[in-house]
């Protein structure tokens, strides 16, 4: 019997359930968002509780820019906003993590300038927002079916790590 005093946080971070996430919109025939959508097998293949705080948050990052990339018409394409702060957005052409607290964004900001963002998970705060695609491109950059094609494939985060060549 386990005698050890657990606060209440740990208990429900030991209890193994399923994610739960849900969403209300006002308008009751708003295309479905993310929390209203079943998680990919994909992302189901791996129970939560053995992925790191930094890959979870990598998954569902992917699930929810796709989601925002399937209402975009083709003039535009999924930037983010950085919030609580003026650093201002950047176009999301990349998406990492580093195990086990670490997210990174690979960009562009409006003018061209090459950006990227490493952030600790619990400083996770970001806007999606839909930017007008570049005039020199035909199509409209679609990072997040790429990033939902990895996810699929199953062969990013069990396989690589930082001493890997």
């Amino acid at each position: 019997m386990d005698d050890e005093i657990k606060t209440t946080a740990e208990i429900v971070e030991n209890h193994r359930r399923p994610p739960c996430a849900h969403a209300v919109h006002a308008d009751p025939d708003a295309p479905a968002t993310t929390e209203q959508k079943p998680l990919p097998d994909a992302v189901k293949r791996k129970p939560v509780e053995q992925k790191s705080p930094a890959e979870w948050a990598y998954e569902r990052l992917i699930l929810y820019i796709q989601n925002f990339e399937e209402l975009l018409d083709n003039e535009h394409e999924i930037a983010m906003g950085f919030t609580g702060g003026s650093a201002g957005i950047m176009r999301i052409e990349g998406l990492g993590y580093f195990d086990p607290d670490i997210i990174t964004f690979y960009g562009t900001e409006p003018d061209g300038t090459r950006t990227q963002l490493v952030q600790h998970v619990s400083q996770l705060n970001v806007m999606l927002r839909a930017l007008p695609k570049h005039e020199s491109k035909e199509k409209p950059n679609r990072i997040g079916f790429r990033l939902a094609a990895d996810l699929e494939q199953g062969d990013g985060p069990e396989e690589t790590s930082p001493s890997d060549p």
